[in-house]
């Protein structure tokens, strides 16, 4: 078995000197192009074109730093939705309810009590109550579908309509204003002049991406998106790591929902709308396969900045959202085209 493995592609067995000695084949242009680094290395120049558009179209006004952190501060929270969500997506599932997730937890963690607390004590109390709400919601999404054998896309939508309906019965449907100054300053706040609300993105699109790729949830991430039956033959506890893939993707509406009331000072039913389609494009247009079993955080980041910033030059020239509406279908729909194209060819080399 050891020589069947030790074959060259032409059926020939090398000798260990020449194993030792020959040089790497150079891989060809179409390879580079299936692999993580072609891949974002098309997003890259997508961004840099909306970019050149931006100055063409919009002058100074899109070229001024203010504008770039305006950008970075408008994908930053649903940059931490799409990071949950790629790990979902990846591991074969699909979360709906991450806009509700986010409404929930920003009205719960808004309440006159909640306030009162973190007024009496710290603002910390308002920061754990929006992670635990996030978390316990992906907690029950998980158990229904890993355990109650719910179809993702059912069990989701079910915490969809709740949570937003929760959050609208907590809140009487009234918009919640924060009144504890130091939970605004904090995360309103910035560092060496970038604001708080980026760092807090880069700091969980790095965790999402050592998560993904340097440790073993990660890989058995990608064996249950992959192929459920052969990850649970393989001894991975298929079950239990969906459950935990569910609450990461709540963890991370918890923090989006902070986020969310630092930049906006309030707690509403209304937050995250769409946010569920924003996120799900994102990582689809990064790279990420419906299907799971592949997943790229760092393709999920320049996804979320490239429809961020087409909102931006959108917004700049005066188009309206429809207008937008429709460039973000047609973006969606060529990406998926190209993931299919991209894995037929994969399948028949």
């Amino acid at each position: 078995m050891s020589e069947d493995i030790a074959t060259e592609e032409d059926g020939t067995t090398p000798s260990k000197q020449d194993t030792v000695t020959q040089p790497a084949r150079p891989r060809s242009s179409r390879d580079l192009l299936r692999s993580g680094f072609g891949r974002n290395l098309g997003l890259v120049v997508a961004l840099v074109l909306l970019c050149v558009v931006g100055v063409a179209t919009a002058g100074d006004t899109f070229a001024t730093g203010a504008n770039v952190l305006t950008i970075l501060r408008l994908a930053a929270v649903i940059g931490v939705v799409s990071v949950g969500m790629t790990f979902v997506i990846t591991g074969g599932g699909i979360d709906l309810s991450v806009g509700a997730m986010v409404a929930l937890a920003s009205v719960w963690a808004t309440t006159l009590a909640t306030q009162q607390l973190a007024a009496d004590y710290h603002w910390v109390f308002m920061v754990t109550t929006a992670l635990v709400v996030g978390a316990a919601c992906g907690l029950v999404n998980g158990l229904l579908v890993a355990y109650g054998k719910i179809v993702p896309f059912v069990a989701t939508l079910a915490m969809l309509a709740s949570a937003r309906g929760l959050a609208e019965i907590i809140s009487d449907r009234k918009t919640q204003i924060i009144t504890v100054n130091s939970f605004t300053d904090f995360f309103g706040g910035s560092l060496i002049g970038v604001p708080v609300l980026i760092w807090i993105f880069l700091l969980v699109a790095a965790a999402g991406w050592v998560l993904l790729n340097r440790t073993t949830f990660g890989r058995r991430t990608f064996a249950v998106g992959g192929n459920a039956e052969a990850a649970r033959l393989a001894g991975i506890k298929v079950q239990r790591h969906t459950v935990a893939l569910y609450v990461l993707a709540g963890l991370c509406c918890g923090i989006a929902a902070v986020m969310l009331m630092a930049r906006t000072t309030t707690g509403s039913s209304t937050h995250g709308q769409l946010y569920e389609l924003d996120a799900i494009a994102a990582v689809v247009i990064g790279g990420t396969l419906l299907s799971g079993g592949r997943g790229t955080i760092g393709g999920t980041v320049f996804g979320v900045l490239i429809f961020t910033t087409l909102n931006n030059v959108f917004t700049l020239n005066n188009l309206s959202i429809s207008a937008q509406s429709v460039a973000k279908g047609a973006i969606i729909v060529i990406a998926v085209l190209l993931q299919q194209r991209l894995a037929r060819r994969s399948t028949g080399s």
